[in-house]
C-alpha cells in the first residue's frame, strides 16, 4: 500500500476474487468478493489481539529463530555413549550446517507444519512426548531414510532434545520477534502467482528465458521441471493455462531406476503410497531447465540406467583416457517448443545444474552433485553432427602444485583413490540428497606421500557450476565443510590444458550452494548455512603465482561476505534463513542496477536483493500462501520499451513437499512473477 493505505492490483483476468488484508501485526481481514474494475474496494484491517495471533503469518525463518542449537561448549560430539552428539559434529557450526543443508535443503523449517508436532501426536496417540514425536516424524515418508540418517549423524539423543524444546516452547505460546513491514521500494512489488502441477509435484526449478539474451521467449510460456513426475510443466501466462509433458527416456522405463525410495515409515500425509517411485511415475527425474538462444529448453534428466556406455572409459576417447567414467545418474535432454519434440543427449558425466557459456558455440556446462567432474556439451557441434561423443567433454580437478604453469602426468592422487580409473563417478543410483550428500571425504586408503614435484588431483563434489562471461574459466562450488570454490581453466586443448584452483570459504562463512558470475568476472555464492552472500574477485588475488595450495588457503583477499538480515538462531550469531541458490541480474532486468546480486530467501518467503555498496538488503516478500521456498530464479524482458510492466523476475515454490505450503494437502505448486513498480498505485 501507499502512505494512505491505498492499493492497486494490476492485470487481473476478469473473474471473481476473494480479497483480504494481510500484514504484520494484523490478523487476516474477512475476505470480500470482488471483480477487477475502476470502482474502489474498501478493506478494513484488524489488529491482532495477541502476539500469538499476529505471529501466524510470520515467515518460517522467524519461527526457526526460536530453535536453540546445542551450545558451542558441548562440541565436539562424542557419540551416543558420550554427550549424545554425533562424532562428525566437531563444532556448533557443523551442526548448524547439517540443520540447514541436510534438512532445510528440501523444505522450509519454521512453517506451520514443521514448528508443531500436532499432526504426529494425532496420528500416533501412543507417543506421549515431543521427543518421541520427532523421532517418529523423522523416519516417515519418502525421505524418511534420509532424515533419519541426518538425525543419526547429528546425534540422535541431543538433537531430539533440541527439536523437542523448540516445538514445546512454541506450543506453550512462545513467539518470535515481529518482522518489519515492507518499506520503500519493497512496497512497490507486485507478485503474480499461478497454480501449476498437482498436489504432490516436486518442481525443482523454473525457467523463462535465456539469461544471456533475456528477450528470448518474450511473453512466452514459463517452464518448470517436475522431478518426481518426470515432466516438463508448461505455464502460458497470457492464457493462464498450464499442462505437463512427459520427458522421454532412451531405455525402457522399467530399466531406469528411480532415486526416490519407498517410505521407511508411513507418511503422515500419504500413508504407504510410494510417491515418485517407478512404477508408476516416470523416472526421467529432471532437475534444472535452461533456455538456449534458439528458444529450446535444455534439462538435466535421466535417459537410461546408471551404467555408462563403453566409450566413457575407452582410452581411444581423449577425455576417457584422462578421466575415465563408468556411471552417471542423470544425463541431458532438450525440448523444442517449435517442433514439440524432445531430444535426448547421453553424457558420461552425471548432470545436476547446468549453465550456458556466452561463447559462439553456446557450450553448456554441468556439475555432477556427488562427483568432481566439470562436464560440457558443445551445442553447436551437437546441432551440426548429432554426435554425443564429439560434442561432449569433461575434466577433473588437478591442481598445479609443482608451479610450472601446466598440468602433467603422473600426479599426486587423493586419499582413497589408487588411480584415475578409480575416480568417483558422480550420481549414485539413488541420486543426490540424503545425509551429507557431497559433503566430505568418502573414506579409502591414505594418500601416498605428497610429492611437490608433481601436480595433484583433488576430488571435490560440486553442488553447482557457472562459466565466467569474461574468460574461459568455469567455477564450481563444493559444500565440503566449510565450503570451496573450484576454478577450472579449460585452456585450448582440454583435457590436457585443464587446470584447477581451489579457494576455501573464509570464516565466519560456511556452506556455499548457489553460484553466479557478474559481467566483470566476480563470483557470487550464497552461503546457505551461515546465511551470507559472498563475493570472490580473483583479480584481487596476490598469491596465485607459483605452486597451488591443496587446502584452498590462497587469496583470502578475494573474498567479501555480506550477512543477510532477519532473526538469528537462538543463542547464535547466525540468521535462521536458508539460501538455496543465488542469481546475478547482469542486465538490470529488475531495475536495481546492472550486476545486482540476489539471494533466494528460501526460508523467509522472499528474494533478497543486495546493494554491495551500501550493504543494504531489499526484501521481495511473498505474503501468501506462506511457504514460498524458492530454489533458482531468472529474469525476462517481454518488452524493452514497456517500463516495469515489460520485465519481471521469476521463481517457483520449489519445496520437496507442496503440502507444507499454507493450505496443506491439496495445495498445488506455484510460479511467482515479481515486478517492481515506481509506486504502489502504478497500474
Amino acid at each position: 500500500t501507499d502512505d494512505q493505505g491505498r492499493f492497486m492490483l494490476p492485470d487481473l483476468p476478469a473473474a471473481n476474487y476473494r480479497v483480504w488484508v494481510r500484514g504484520y501485526g494484523l490478523v487476516d481481514s474477512m475476505p470480500i468478493q470482488a471483480k477487477p474494475s475502476a470502482a474502489a474496494v474498501a478493506l478494513r484491517a484488524a489488529a491482532a489481539k495477541t502476539p500469538q495471533e499476529a505471529a501466524k503469518v510470520y515467515p518460517g525463518n522467524y519461527w526457526l529463530s526460536l530453535l536453540e542449537p546445542p551450545a558451542k561448549s558441548e562440541f565436539p560430539g562424542t557419540g551416543a555413549e558420550g554427550n549424545g552428539l554425533g562424532p562428525v559434529m566437531q563444532t556448533q557450526n557443523h551442526w548448524i550446517n547439517s540443520l540447514k543443508s541436510d534438512c532445510n535443503f528440501c523444505h522450509q523449517l519454521g512453517s506451520a507444519l514443521t514448528r508443531s508436532v500436532d499432526d504426529v501426536l494425532a496420528a500416533k496417540p501412543e507417543l506421549k512426548t515431543h521427543e518421541a514425536a520427532w523421532e517418529w516424524r523423522l523416519g516417515t515418508g519418502v525421505r524418511g531414510n534420509s532424515m533419519y540418517g541426518v538425525l543419526t549423524n547429528q546425534g540422535k539423543e541431543r538433537s531430539l532434545k533440541t527439536y523437542a524444546s523448540w516445538t514445546e516452547r512454541i506450543a506453550k505460546g512462545e513467539v518470535p520477534p515481529a518482522p518489519p513491514r515492507p518499506t520503500g521500494i519493497e512496497r512497490n512489488v507486485v507478485v503474480t502467482l499461478w497454480d501449476v502441477g498437482d498436489d504432490h509435484s516436486f518442481m525443482h526449478d523454473e525457467i523463462a528465458t535465456d539469461r544471456r539474451h533475456p528477450t528470448v521467449n518474450a511473453g512466452g510460456p514459463i517452464y518448470a521441471v517436475s522431478a518426481g513426475h518426470g515432466q516438463l510443466v508448461v505455464l502460458n501466462p497470457k492464457e493462464n493455462s498450464t499442462f505437463a509433458l512427459d520427458i522421454p527416456t532412451r531405455e525402457p522405463r522399467e530399466k531406469v531406476p528411480s532415486r526416490f525410495p519407498a517410505p521407511n515409515r508411513p507418511s503422515l500425509h500419504w500413508g504407504n503410497e510410494h510417491l515418485w517411485g517407478n512404477p508408476p511415475y516416470n523416472p526421467a527425474d529432471p532437475h534444472n531447465p535452461m533456455f538456449d538462444s534458439k528458444g529450446r529448453v535444455w534439462m538435466t534428466s535421466k535417459i537410461r540406467g546408471n551404467q555408462d556406455p563403453a566409450w566413457c572409459s575407452d582410452p581411444s576417447n581423449t577425455f576417457a583416457e584422462w578421466f575415465p567414467l563408468r556411471a552417471s545418474g542423470r544425463q541431458a535432454s532438450f525440448y523444442d517448443p517449435k517442433s514439440g519434440k524432445f531430444t535426448l543427449v547421453d553424457t558420461c558425466f552425471a548432470t545436476h545444474h547446468l549453465q550456458f557459456d556466452n561463447d559462439p558455440d553456446e557450450t553448456l556446462y554441468f556439475n555432477e552433485l556427488t562427483g568432481p567432474m566439470f562436464g560440457w556439451i558443445d551445442t553447436k557441434v551437437y546441432d551440426e553432427t548429432h554426435d554425443e561423443q564429439k560434442a561432449a567433454g569433461w575434466c577433473g580437478q588437478v591442481l598445479d602444485t609443482n608451479g610450472d604453469g601446466k598440468i602433467t602426468k603422473p600426479w599426486n592422487m587423493p586419499a582413497g583413490r589408487g588411480g584415475a580409473s578409480q575416480l568417483y563417478q558422480g550420481d549414485t543410483a539413488t541420486g543426490g540428497g540424503g545425509a551429507a550428500a557431497g559433503r566430505g571425504a568418502r573414506g579409502g586408503d591414505a594418500a601416498p606421500a605428497f610429492d611437490p614435484k608433481l601436480d595433484t588431483m583433488v576430488n571435490y563434489a560440486m553442488y553447482s557450476v557457472i562459466p565466467s562471461p569474461v574468460d574461459d574459466t568455469v567455477w564450481g562450488v563444493s559444500e565440503r565443510y566449510p565450503g570451496f570454490l573450484i576454478r577450472l581453466q579449460r585452456g585450448d586443448n582440454a583435457p590436457a590444458s585443464c587446470k584447477a584452483q581451489l579457494f576455501k570459504v573464509p570464516e565466519p562463512g560456511f556452506d556455499p550452494r548457489g553460484v553466479d558470475v557478474d559481467s566483470h568476472g566476480v563470483v557470487w555464492t550464497a552461503l546457505a548455512a551461515s546465511s551470507h552472500l559472498a563475493s570472490f574477485d580473483v583479480r584481487k588475488c596476490t598469491d596465485l603465482n607459483g605452486p597451488a595450495k591443496i587446502d584452498g588457503s590462497q587469496c583470502r583477499e578475494g573474498w567479501t561476505l555480506y550477512q543477510t538480515n532477519g532473526p538469528k538462531l537462538k543463542g547464535t550469531d547466525i540468521p535462521a534463513d536458508f539460501h538455496y541458490y543465488n542469481w546475478v541480474d547482469r542486465l538490470n532486468i529488475a531495475g536495481f542496477g546492472a550486476d545486482t546480486p540476489i539471494a533466494n530467501g528460501s526460508n523467509s518467503d522472499a528474494l533478497l536483493v543486495l546493494n554491495p555498496q551500501t550493504k543494504a538488503w531489499t526484501t521481495l516478500r511473498v505474503p501468501y500462501p506462506l511457504g514460498f521456498y524458492s530454489r533458482g530464479m531468472d529474469g525476462r524482458i517481454d518488452d524493452p520499451n514497456g517500463g516495469w510492466k515489460g520485465r519481471a523476475l521469476y521463481a517457483n515454490y520449489g519445496t520437496h513437499f507442496v503440502w507444507h505450503i499454507e493450505g496443506g494437502k491439496g495445495t498445488k505448486g506455484k510460479i511467482a512473477k515479481f515486478q517492481i513498480r515506481p509506486d504502489p498505485m502504478a497500474r
